[in-house]
């Protein structure tokens, strides 16, 4: 019998009996896939079976030194779906391999969206064939599947694709029928593993059982046995494929074991951080007689709440090498949870809020929280939304008592879950700062403080994230505390909002938003313009070199990147130019937002345009000082033909004209309406 993780990585993979639009095992053609004509070729191989991008070689394969210089450029290889219409969930498995270096990536196209949306990627290389999965969601809309290939610089670098196979269904659904297991892999454990059992292998052992899928001796499952445990507690994990969005509902299996005792059969959702949740133990709590099941296929549904990826993980620990067999086979999933009284996944946008129209779901016992705003001015920072809308500030006025405690309570949240508390806050005035605000969580009659603040940087929006477990209902409470007159330290809240799970799972998936640039790990695909212009946008980090202009951080966390212009070694006139990776055309309207910020007595002009074929046409401008705050702008523009967006900030009339940008986002539909109301409440009310 041969072992999993051997067959896990075969050869070849047998068409399952339903195989949707799209997939293609490449015998002898491409099934409908085609090259981008404006990025390197995918070749197919001559004899068949697999399409592959290289590295290409330098000008002269046969020169001794060109050989060693290695590849002269960077190959990108962009690989095509035919149009795809899938109303119903199902799952695309690729087999591939990155041979020396490169990077694979796949993406949906939609019509009318100038940006893909991610759905894989990987940057390890491996000496054979790779199998991973993506779930594919009920789309009422044609799509394309996108294959990205960048082999790397060094030689004999090559990516390659050797199945695309899409099926019906979710990833985590497996009947073990075919070679490839649906992507489920065994943990290597040097004693004990998962096998594959069935296919007439009983010749060999006599004892094993039939498989559920066909209730015959020809059908497939998996199966660990204790025979060859030698220590205390060998441990075996069947491990399915990572989940690509978010899930709810009921994952379904059949298992049997041979012996009750001497083993512990677990079922465990994973995340990427490698933290493990129960989702199901079996034991004698789980059947009423286990005479009757003990040898025979026992069904499990459990509810599954996945709103970040995770793993479904077979455990099995066995005491002793007489522990017995425990096999599983026909896993499934619904959307449909299992029992109709499990509560459906908690909503926690309900602790969102951005104050522009009030406290949301957020109160107070007495009224030490006011809501403020500034309007976009040289001397106070405003909101951290747009520069020039609301937000909360504690202590912003004198009290008739020497000290307070100011309290906002926020929405109560579900217990035995994990949470991510993400905000804003800002030091103001410059008195004392130790106490002025720190989170509190409160159930029943305690609170127990799960963040103080302990940045010391005034006037900038410093973002922070809490991670946090509820054992029962809660609520968040952020306290700031005035022991008098002299100690107190004005602090102000912006932007709350909630996830579920942990804040380096949730922090993942907003940076694999298509469109999205906050410039924290580099430029995201933007360029400068070396032809058009006298100098370029420089990354930085914290307060520009010049006083009394440019930012005092970034606007996406205060203490992150943004690029800027510095005006001191250029000449009034002179320009930096922003490119845009080459956008596709569409019918419809699209969505541009940026954050700016122009403050200096000499500032320039900035503006955005938008280029085709070498034309530039304006779609915005804003010319001088505006504001010490980040201010964002929004347009809204439309283009049928492929383009490029450019940002060009021009140097004023001295060295007080820094101008900087951050945290750009493209979206396609129109912008929606957001209309900011200053008159609430006055920029005297702040200190």
């Amino acid at each position: 019998m041969l072992p999993f993780y051997l067959l896990t990585l075969a050869a070849t993979i047998q068409a399952q009996n339903q195989l949707l639009p799209g997939s293609c095992n490449f015998e002898s053609n491409i099934c409908g896939y085609t090259s981008d004509a404006d990025f390197t070729s995918w070749t197919l191989h001559k004899d068949g079976r697999f399409v592959a991008v290289d590295a290409p070689l330098t000008s002269d394969q046969g020169d001794e030194k060109s050989a060693q210089a290695g590849p002269q450029r960077e190959a990108t290889g962009i690989l095509l779906s035919p149009a795809l219409e899938q109303s119903e969930w199902s799952c695309l498995r690729l087999v591939y391999q990155i041979l020396g270096s490169g990077s694979l990536e796949v993406l949906q196209r939609m019509e009318g969206k100038s940006f893909d949306r991610p759905l894989w990627s990987s940057q390890e290389p491996s000496d054979s064939w790779v199998i991973s999965s993506m779930d594919l969601q009920n789309n009422t809309e044609p799509y394309r599947v996108v294959i990205e290939g960048k082999p790397g610089r060094s030689s004999g670098s090559s990516v390659a694709v050797f199945e695309i196979h899409i099926s019906p269904g979710y990833c985590l659904d497996c009947d073990f029928e075919e070679s490839h297991l649906c992507g489920y892999s065994n943990q290597w454990n040097a004693n004990v593993n998962w096998y594959v059992g069935g296919g007439g292998g009983q010749l060999l052992h006599n004892n094993m059982p039939d498989d559920h899928t066909f209730n015959n001796r020809t059908g497939h499952f998996m199966y660990v046995d204790s025979v060859y445990a030698k220590t205390f507690k060998e441990v075996a994990r069947l491990v399915s494929p990572m989940t690509s969005v978010p899930m709810s509902g009921c994952l379904s299996f059949q298992y049997q074991r041979s012996e009750e005792r001497g083993n512990l059969f677990s079922v465990f959702a994973r995340d990427r951080l490698g933290q493990y949740q129960e989702l199901w133990r079996a034991g004698p709590e789980n059947q009423s007689d286990w005479a009757t099941v003990l040898g025979e296929w026992v069904p499990v549904q459990v509810d599954l709440k996945a709103p970040y990826s995770v793993q479904a993980v077979f455990e099995v620990a066995f005491s002793n090498p007489r522990g017995g067999r425990v096999a599983v086979d026909d896993i499934s999933f619904s959307s449909e949870f299992c029992s109709k009284d499990t509560e459906p996944t908690f909503d926690p946008s309900i602790a969102n809020c951005d104050f522009e129209s009030g406290f949301c779901h957020y109160t107070q016992d007495q009224v030490m929280w006011r809501r403020v705003s500034v309007k976009p001015n040289i001397f106070r920072n405003g909101d951290h939304t747009t520069g020039a809308g609301s937000f909360l500030m504690a202590h912003s006025q004198v009290s008739p008592r020497s000290g307070y405690v100011s309290q906002l309570v926020g929405p109560t949240l579900p217990g035995n879950m994990k949470y991510c508390l993400r905000f804003f806050f800002s030091l103001r005035g410059f008195n004392q700062t130790d106490q002025a605000l720190a989170v509190y969580l409160q159930q029943n009659s305690t609170q127990e403080k799960i963040w103080t603040q302990g940045e010391k940087s005034r006037g900038i929006w410093v973002a922070t994230d809490v991670t946090f477990q509820t054992s029962q209902p809660a609520k968040v409470v952020f306290v700031s505390i005035c022991r008098n007159l002299w100690d107190c330290g004005s602090v102000a809240v912006d932007d709350i909002s909630m996830s579920l799970g942990d804040c380096e799972l949730t922090a993942a998936l907003s940076l694999s938003l298509p469109g999205h640039c906050d410039f924290e790990a580099g430029l995201c695909g933007y360029s400068q313009d070396a032809l058009n212009d006298a100098a370029d946008w420089e990354w930085r980090r914290g307060p520009t070199p010049t006083s009394y202009t440019g930012p005092r951080g970034d606007h996406t966390t205060g203490l992150g990147y943004y690029l800027h212009m510095e005006a001191s070694p250029m000449l009034p006139g002179q320009n930096v130019r922003l490119l845009s990776r080459p956008l596709r055309g569409s019918r419809g309207r699209q969505c541009l937002r940026f954050y700016y910020h122009m403050y200096g007595s000499g500032t320039g002009q900035l503006r955005v345009h938008l280029d085709k074929d070498g034309e530039d046409v304006l779609l915005w401008q804003q010319g001088g000082e505006q504001s010490v705050a980040w201010l964002r702008a929004t347009v809204e523009y439309q283009s049928d033909s492929q383009h490029q967006i450019v940002f060009e900030a021009t140097r004023g009339s001295s060295v007080r004209s820094d101008i900087a940008i951050d945290d750009i986002t493209l979206d396609g539909g129109p912008c929606p309406a957001t209309e900011i109301n200053p008159a609430v409440g006055t920029s005297n009310e702040i200190e």
